[in-house]
């Protein structure tokens, strides 16, 4: 799997917000074997806790990917990005439009903007965009090489409220890396996207805020793994009415002492 050029073993990106303590966070992201966590730009300062959080994340040694999190126009989307970049001294940022205070759904007109600026300026972008076929082109015509689709509202925790839109994206865009982002909630949520076929499931709320972050980060991974596995296993389809899985032909024949009806 590749990003960018960059190959990657893991399928789990994880998020480093709202966790109950650095130590946790530090924990949960060792057991989850994610190699790309995300980070807002807001959580660094040139000083103090700032400081102490940055180089707790050097330490875990996995790809930082900034993200513009919280930001509303295009202009404040690059200026992020930008700022981000000199921090963090990565290409890679996660952008975010949002364009509606209440459901956090991407502001897609916006996006594609933003995009088209930033990979102009050598960014390699991953867009937060909802599940439009129109925008995902659009995104693509913009210079993006990855998608990153919502399964829900972020921090919802519903889900993926439209498969079938995320099924037709895995069907419209077969070359291009697609990371369902925001609403997973449970393990069975990651599982289900990646049985769609998607290449990565990108979570924070589900693991930060769960009674044990860590082992949430642990169900998570392994959701991931089976969801992938399934998927590349070809499940069979469902079916409207039941099929014996135990064949008729070959069953043996009682007589009447039985209950059969010969003799």
């Amino acid at each position: 799997m590749k990003f960018y050029g960059e190959e990657l073993s893991s399928r789990l990106f994880l998020g480093t917000a709202q966790y109950p303590s650095p130590a946790i966070l530090q924990d949960a992201i060792k057991v989850s074997r994610a190699e790309v966590i995300t980070v807002s730009l807001r959580r660094e300062t040139t000083g103090g806790t700032g400081a102490a959080f940055w180089d707790l994340l050097r330490d875990l040694g996995c790809r930082i990917l900034p993200n513009t999190a919280g930001c509303h126009s295009v202009q404040e989307a690059v200026t992020t990005a930008q700022m981000a970049r000199e921090i963090f001294g990565t290409p890679w940022i996660k952008l975010e439009v949002i364009g509606h205070g209440d459901s956090l759904q991407p502001d897609v007109f916006g996006l594609v903007e933003a995009a088209k600026i930033l990979t102009d300026d050598g960014f390699q972008v991953f867009p937060y965009t909802t599940d439009d076929l129109v925008v995902g082109e659009k995104l693509i015509d913009a210079g993006c090489e990855v998608l990153m689709p919502w399964g829900a509202p972020i921090g919802s925790g519903q889900g993926l409220r439209n498969p079938d839109a995320l099924r037709a994206m895995r069907a419209h865009f077969p070359d291009v890396p697609l990371v369902v982002d925001a609403g997973i909630g449970r393990p069975s949520d990651a599982a289900e996207a990646m049985e769609l076929g998607m290449d990565a499931v990108l979570l924070n709320t589900a693991v930060a805020k769960a009674g044990d972050p860590v082992q949430m980060a642990r169900a998570m991974a392994g959701a991931v793994d089976a969801g992938r596995d399934g998927f590349q296993a070809d499940p069979m389809e469902r079916r409207d009415m039941a099929v014996p899985s135990t064949p008729v032909l070959g069953l043996a024949e009682f007589g009447p002492e039985f209950g059969g009806e010969f003799e």
